[in-house]
């Protein structure tokens, strides 16, 4: 609670609450009130400078009306006009009033006569204005009203007249009314403060006896105390309550009293149990975690083995693959040492012609192209399965070109993959390199092709596999493998990196393929692998990993 809501009281909030909602009321009434005064004050100034400009209109018509055959030789229709404004005299708010001509036959009207308070100034001639002023109108600042109004008989316009007139006493009496409003509502507020803090006061006392009975409650802890009736009859329903509260509470102390003395008996059998348990949880925990130890052990072994053969299954392909070139070569010398031997013979009896001669040539050319060709085919297969074999049992990162180490894996397949109709397509570019650990990437890869020809195409003759290789914009390495294979069954699916996981179970499968390849993409590549597949639509998996990208 902050300090500002600590100081708040009842009585000061039923003050403020009193005095607000009084001087709200009031002040609301008052703008009322002022507002419909005004409008009224205003509507009535503009009625009684309208209907003093027609009373002087109808007392000047019978001049304006006088022929000039008919008017007095001693005193002009000017003079008359202006003696008969002179009466304005008597109207102390009148300032101006002028008398103009109508306009005859396109003429200008002409001013005929006018009147000045003697306390105030001349006003301007309204003669090119005329009929701005028909209509009664406050100046700016609400000190002076004017207004012309027709001198008309029989639907005729002799002349206009022009009145301009003071509302300074009109706004006294609006000034006058809104400071008694104002003494008036000061009144109330005060009245209204000194009531509310008489009830202020009645309705904070009984609060203040509860809030004392409740701190000495509260610093003797004797909850036997109970609150006497009040004058409120509000409060004295809440002082039940608390009173009812009371009672709870102490009679709540006396049982957990009662519930604590039994609950430390509980306790020490509580802790002979376990001690007696923990012994044996400790006991029990030790087994668990050897056990665990073992079943890693075992599982790591298991993986290793399981790479192990993959290796053994490409060693022995890789030696069948070799034997080819090497036995054509063995044959074509074999071949060579004979024509050899015929030729010496011929050559020591002096029997050797040059066309024996020229063909032995020949032969041994072509022989010795054979040859060649087969040494230097099993020299390619011995580099590549070297660096393979080399790449599978080096955890070092280094640079390769990732489109040629995905055709050295394929070449190290190449006994397992000759013997399916398969096609194998590599979307990769021929400058891609990178710093990486080829041998995680190379089991990974051989796992995947492994796990095609063993599932997705067991009963497909003519599969397809895509091997796509690319960079991403945050110098990641991501290839994507899929095949369109029989897919993997919904089964499995959530389950398909699990160790141990295999559809062939009990016809050679371990189950530890896939989970092979998810440790390395995630442990030693430190990449993540996704998998998308239905079942019957092939399958798709996504790697990404961080890579150092070399240029070329």
């Amino acid at each position: 609670m902050s300090p500002s809501a600590a100081r708040l009281s009842i009585k000061s909030i039923m003050i403020w609450l009193v005095i607000v909602v009084s001087g709200s009321a009031m002040l609301l009434s008052t703008l009322v009130t002022n507002y419909l005064q005004h409008a009224e004050v205003k509507e009535q100034l503009l009625q009684n400078v309208r209907s003093l400009a027609d009373m002087v209109a109808s007392n000047v018509r019978p001049i304006m009306a006088i022929t000039p055959s008919d008017l007095d030789e001693e005193m002009s229709r000017s003079d008359q006009l202006a003696n008969m404004l002179q009466g304005l005299d008597s109207f102390p708010d009148v300032l101006n009033a002028h008398i103009y001509s109508a306009p005859i036959n396109g003429q200008t009207p002409q001013m005929l006569a006018l009147y000045t308070k003697s306390t105030s100034i001349a006003a301007e001639s309204k003669i090119n204005d005329l009929a701005r002023y028909f209509t009664a109108r406050l100046d700016e600042d609400n000190q002076v009203i004017e207004i012309i109004r027709p001198i008309n008989i029989e639907e005729q316009t002799l002349g206009y007249v022009y009145v301009r007139m003071s509302s300074e006493s009109f706004f006294s009496y609006v000034s006058g009314t809104r400071m008694v409003q104002v003494a008036t509502i000061v009144l109330i507020i005060i009245a209204a403060f000194l009531v509310a803090l008489k009830y202020g006061q009645m309705l904070a006392n009984p609060i203040q006896d509860t809030n004392l009975m409740l701190q000495k409650v509260a610093r003797s802890r004797d909850y036997s105390l109970r609150f006497s009736a009040s004058n409120v009859r509000e409060y004295d329903h809440m002082l039940d309550s608390i009173n009812i509260l009371l009672s709870r509470v102490e009679e709540y102390i006396s049982k957990q009293q009662q519930a604590e003395r039994e609950l430390q008996t509980l306790n020490s059998r509580l802790e002979e149990e376990v001690n007696q348990r923990t012994v044996a949880l400790k006991s029990a925990n030790n087994e668990l975690i050897q056990t665990l130890e073992k079943l890693h052990q075992f599982q790591r072994q298991i993986v290793e083995n399981e790479k192990m053969a993959s290796l053994g299954d490409m060693v022995a392909g890789v030696a069948h693959e070799v034997n080819t070139p090497i036995g054509l070569g063995i044959t074509a010398s074999t071949m060579m040492l004979d024509r050899l031997a015929v030729i010496d013979q011929q050559f020591k009896g002096k029997t050797l012609k040059a066309s024996a001669m020229e063909r032995f040539i020949n032969e041994s050319r072509e022989n010795l192209n054979i040859i060649y060709r087969n040494l230097d085919r099993a020299a390619q297969l011995i580099s590549s399965f070297k660096q393979v074999a080399v790449d599978q049992t080096s955890e070092e990162a280094r640079e390769v070109n990732v489109k040629q180490l995905i055709e050295e894996t394929l070449m190290s397949m190449r006994p397992r993959l000759k013997k399916v109709t398969h096609t194998i397509n590599i979307v990769c570019s021929e400058t891609l390199n990178v710093m990486c650990k080829a041998g995680p990437l190379n089991q990974i890869l051989i796992n995947l092709i492994m796990n095609s020809l063993i599932h997705a195409f067991e009963t497909v003759e003519n599969g397809k596999i895509d091997v796509i290789a690319r960079l991403t914009d945050d110098q990641k390495l991501k290839i994507i493998y899929k095949d369109n294979g029989s897919g993997i069954p919904t089964s499995i699916k959530k389950r398909i990196f699990d160790p141990f996981v295999t559809t062939k179970r009990g016809q050679g499968g371990s189950g530890l393929g896939m989970h092979l390849v998810f440790n390395l993409v995630t442990q030693a590549l430190n990449g993540n692998i996704k998998l998308e597949s239905e079942e019957g639509n092939g399958v798709e998996f996504t790697l990404t990993f961080p890579v150092t990208v070399k240029k070329p």
